[in-house]
């Protein structure tokens, strides 16, 4: 670990330690992973992390975040939020994290009311602050603390910290909750987010690792990585035939290639400074 990442490992630890008891929002992707790692690390019985278990993330997800936390004896719990009970939510808008982000805060607000937590923190990172993340307006109106913005960490940095405290998940592809396989204004429901999970994991069973379905109605729109379109050529039989079983007529490859948040091109750039303004930057640990 170089100087400059060791630096920033501290401040984190420094940070945490400072907050008191603290609920961490634990996805069990790499960036939560490791808030939760360090508070429970730092914090012991004062840190619990707490997954969301509503249908926006993937089962296979929820499965990974019970393990991990079993694994790195961490406190955990399982709730599930109600944003798909929200019209707001279900019709998608351009600002459908935020509806989302909202139900996952209130929860974890009522949590610490209840039961003495002074703080909740999140795994948003600096690399997030460039993209469409109406999310980060919520965890300002819950006054959600951010860590790893706090200190300085990238996405890369959290790799390689992660890589090297041995967290599983270091090298985890990113995943994104399934609501966002869908493009604005297409409506949400319990049956399309199971339909979209259900295509994905054919292509997880076939061995790809990075993807998404985009749900283009009755078109499953296929992003693989550039180097992955020989082989999803060569098996497109296989990838037609398991994806139109999960409910879709038609499949179609994205020549592109695989891009995270690609259903926000054309919006990240008009939202980028709104949402660096939302992120509540603490100043270090004394």
């Amino acid at each position: 670990m170089n100087t400059e990442l060791k630096a920033k490992h501290e401040r984190l630890k420094a940070d945490i330690r400072a907050y008191g008891r603290v609920l961490v929002a634990f996805s069990g992707g790499v960036d939560s992973s490791l808030v939760a790692y360090v508070a429970a690390e730092t914090l012991g019985a004062n840190a619990l992390a707490v997954t969301s278990g509503s249908l926006s993330l993937k089962r296979s997800d929820l499965k990974l975040a019970t393990e991990l936390a079993e694994r790195w004896g961490m406190q955990h719990r399982v709730i599930v939020t109600d944003e798909l009970t929200k019209e707001d939510y279900r019709a998608n808008p351009v600002n459908r994290c935020f509806h989302c982000k909202t139900s996952l805060y209130e929860s974890l607000e009522r949590i610490a009311a209840d039961e003495g937590f002074d703080h909740v923190l999140n795994g948003t990172n600096t690399d997030d602050l460039g993209d469409h993340r109406p999310g980060l307006i919520a965890a300002k109106n819950y006054q959600v603390v951010s860590p790893l913005v706090d200190a300085g960490f990238a996405k890369a940095d959290i790799r390689n910290l992660a890589t090297h405290l041995g967290l599983e998940n270091a090298d985890k592809p990113q995943a994104a909750c399934l609501s966002s396989r869908f493009p604005y204004g297409s409506h949400i429901t319990e049956e399309r987010l199971a339909q979209v999970e259900a295509a994905e994991d054919a292509l997880a069973e076939l061995g790809f690792v990075q993807y998404r379905v985009r749900h283009h109605e009755e078109v499953a729109r296929v992003e693989l990585p550039v180097e992955d379109l020989p082989r999803a050529i060569e098996l497109c039989a296989e990838i037609e035939t398991a994806i139109k079983a999960a409910g879709y007529r038609y499949v179609a490859l994205d020549l592109g290639g695989f891009r995270s948040g690609s259903l926000n091109e054309g919006l990240a750039k008009r939202a980028t400074a709104r949402l660096i303004d939302a992120v509540q930057i603490h100043e270090p640990a004394q």
